[in-house]
Formats: structure tokens, C-alpha cells, sequence
């Protein structure tokens, strides 16, 4: 009886370590943590750097003409650093930085007087946090993952200084803070794609639209029958990122 005891307590006591041993082999769970680094291009496909007007400008009767930000800035960069936080493993909470830079054109702004007017800007800066969410599209691969994603957020627009010059009227004139330093709202809708490179590593490619809302009143055409050009001011582009994307154990 007593031997018998002793086999059965044995026998159990080997299926419990077996048991033990099978969990111990198991991989660890991933964390729910990514971070993600990104940089594209961003064209600008909608809003005007300055709408049309008719007024008076240095005492001459001035037509202004709208000048798109892509007549002015054309294409610019796009920088984003960030991560997410997986809800779980087809949702994914984000928060990113974007930085947008374009450099800026020389363009005929309109006619001052007996002249035509030139008007160079200086360039578009911008930082931003947007905050948002992620789907996954379910596959049966974990090699290829395809999203959608919405974006909300905030950004601060650095000043915009321009320089004028009427060339028939012999005059060159500067207008320092001439779009003062700007809080705007952002949104986004992107969708992309992320190919595994390593256990750890991703490649995304990702497009989509970024809108950022308009610049502040220009204050020195305040009373000149030109107030009015900064009110289609807000800044839509079609930005293509590709960047990597780590995720944390």
C-alpha cells in the first residue's frame, strides 16, 4: 500500500514539474508599447497663404491676388516621432509629434499703385501633438498588417515674416511677425502598412491628409481694407511617410 502510495505521489509530482517546465518554455507576452519614427514628404493640396483683397496699402490704392500654399511652399517635409498603446491586437491608442517644414517661393502677391507687387514669404514651421486611434485589418498573417487611422490634435505655427517689393515704384518694404505665431487645431486620416522586419521591428508606410487650421489676422492691414486675406488660411496636405516602428518587450 505504502509503495503504491509512493508511485501515485511520484507520478504527480512529475506531471506538475512537466507542467511547470511547458510554461516556463512559453515566450513572453509582448508589451502593448510602440514607439514610432517617421519622415515623408507634404504636399500641399488645399488653402490659400493669402485670399484676394482690394485696399489701401503705404497710401496706393493695392489688389492683392490669393496665392495657394502650394504657389508659395510648393512640397514640403514631414517629421514624426511617437508611439501607441495596444488595446488590444486589432486597436491601438497613438499620440505623435509631427513637425512640418516647407520652404517658401518668391510669388507676385498683386498690383500696388502703378506697380505689380512681390511679396517672399518667410518659411512654414509647425509642431504638433495629434492624438488618436488605430485599426488593424485582421489577416491571417503577422508579416504584413494593414490600418486606418483618425487623428485629432493641436499645433503651434511659428511666425511668418514677408518682404514686399513694388519694382515700378522703385519700394521695398518688410513686415516682420506679418502672421504672428499661431494655435491651431489639427486633424488626419491616414492608412498604412507595416512590414515586419525583426521581432521587434517594423517598416510602416503610411499616407493620408493632415489638415492644420488657419493663421492669425495680420495686424498691420487692420483698417485697410485688406483684413481679410487670412480667412481661407488653414493648410490641408496629402503627406507620404515611411519610417520604423519598435516594439517594446
Amino acid at each position: 500500500m505504502r509503495t503504491e502510495c509512493a508511485r501515485t505521489w511520484m507520478v504527480g509530482f512529475c506531471i506538475l514539474l512537466g507542467s511547470a517546465g511547458m510554461a516556463g518554455a512559453q515566450p513572453a507576452s509582448e508589451s502593448p508599447w510602440v514607439f514610432d519614427l517617421g519622415v515623408g514628404i507634404d504636399p500641399s493640396i488645399n488653402g490659400n497663404v493669402n485670399s484676394g483683397a482690394i485696399g489701401v496699402l503705404q497710401g496706393q490704392a493695392t489688389a492683392i491676388l490669393p496665392n495657394s500654399y502650394g504657389d508659395v511652399y510648393g512640397t514640403g517635409v514631414q517629421f514624426r516621432f511617437g508611439g501607441g498603446y495596444a488595446l488590444d491586437e486589432f486597436a491601438e491608442l497613438r499620440g505623435v509629434f509631427t513637425y512640418q517644414s516647407a520652404d517658401a517661393d518668391l510669388v507676385r502677391l498683386g498690383d500696388i499703385g502703378p506697380s505689380s507687387l512681390y511679396a517672399q514669404y518667410s518659411d512654414y514651421k509647425s509642431l504638433g501633438l495629434d492624438l488618436g486611434y488605430r485599426r488593424y485589418v485582421p489577416l491571417s498573417t503577422r508579416d504584413l498588417r494593414v490600418y486606418g487611422e483618425a487623428t485629432v490634435g493641436a499645433a503651434f505655427i511659428s511666425r511668418i515674416n514677408a518682404e514686399f517689393a513694388a519694382p515700378q515704384s522703385n519700394a521695398v518694404f518688410t513686415s516682420t511677425d506679418f502672421y504672428d505665431r499661431t494655435a491651431a487645431f489639427t486633424w488626419g486620416i491616414n492608412a498604412g502598412v507595416l512590414f515586419r522586419l525583426a521581432d521587434q521591428l517594423d517598416l510602416n508606410a503610411q499616407i493620408g491628409l493632415r489638415h492644420v487650421s488657419g493663421l492669425a489676422q495680420v495686424d498691420q492691414f487692420v483698417g485697410t481694407g485688406l483684413d481679410d486675406i487670412n480667412n481661407d488660411t488653414g493648410r490641408l496636405t496629402f503627406p507620404i511617410v515611411v519610417g520604423i516602428r519598435v516594439r517594446f518587450k
